[in-house]
C-alpha cells in the first residue's frame, strides 16, 4: 500500500513539476476555445499551480492572436475577459512511529528466580503538513476583424510574433 502511495505520489510530481507549457487543455492544464459567431470566440486558458498568472494572460493573448490569424483575420478587440485563481489545498496524512527500548534482567538465587524489565517508547508524529496551490484562470470573450476598427485593437499578427518570442515558443 505504502509503496502503491509513493508511485502516485511520484507520478503527480512530475505531471505538476512544472508550469503548464502552452498547448491544448490537457491533464496540467492548456487552453480550449469556442467559436460563438462567425468572427466571435471565447478563448480559456488553466494554468497549474506552477503557472504565474502573468504567463497566463499571455498565453490567452497568444490563442486569441492564433484563432484571428487562422479564421482570416488581421484584428482582435476583447469584448469582455475575466481572471481569477482556483486555490486548493492538500493535507499529508499524519503517521506515528514508536521505537521500544527494553532490559530485562534475570537474578537467579538459591531460593528462587526473581526478573524484571524496564525500558522506555518514544513516539514520534510526522505528517499533517497542508500545502496550498493556486492556478490561474484566464477568459477572453474576443471579435476579429479584417480592418483595424476605430479605437484600440489588437494586431493579432505582432501579438502573436512578439508573444512567441517572449516564451521561446518559435
Amino acid at each position: 500500500m505504502k509503496l502503491r502511495f509513493v508511485y502516485i505520489l511520484a507520478l503527480f510530481l512530475i505531471l505538476a513539476g512544472c508550469a503548464t507549457p502552452y498547448q491544448s487543455d490537457w491533464i496540467n492544464g492548456g487552453y480550449t476555445s469556442t467559436q460563438l459567431d462567425q468572427n466571435v470566440f471565447v478563448v480559456s486558458f488553466k494554468g497549474n499551480g506552477f503557472t504565474k498568472s502573468d504567463t497566463a494572460v499571455d498565453y490567452t493573448l497568444l490563442r486569441c492572436s492564433e484563432l484571428t490569424l487562422e479564421n482570416g483575420y488581421k484584428y482582435f478587440v476583447i469584448i469582455d475577459s475575466s481572471q481569477d485563481n482556483k486555490t486548493s489545498s492538500y493535507t499529508t496524512p499524519k503517521t506515528y512511529r514508536t521505537d521500544f527500548n527494553s532490559r530485562t534482567n534475570i537474578n537467579n538465587y538459591g531460593y528462587g528466580t526473581s526478573a524484571y524489565t524496564y525500558g522506555t517508547a518514544t513516539t514520534m508524529e510526522s505528517g499533517g503538513q497542508t500545502f496550498t496551490t493556486s492556478k490561474p484562470r484566464i477568459k477572453n470573450t474576443i471579435v476579429c476583424f479584417k480592418n483595424k476598427p476605430a479605437g484600440f485593437a489588437y494586431n493579432a499578427e505582432l501579438l502573436n510574433k512578439s508573444l512567441k518570442q517572449k516564451h521561446n515558443l518559435n
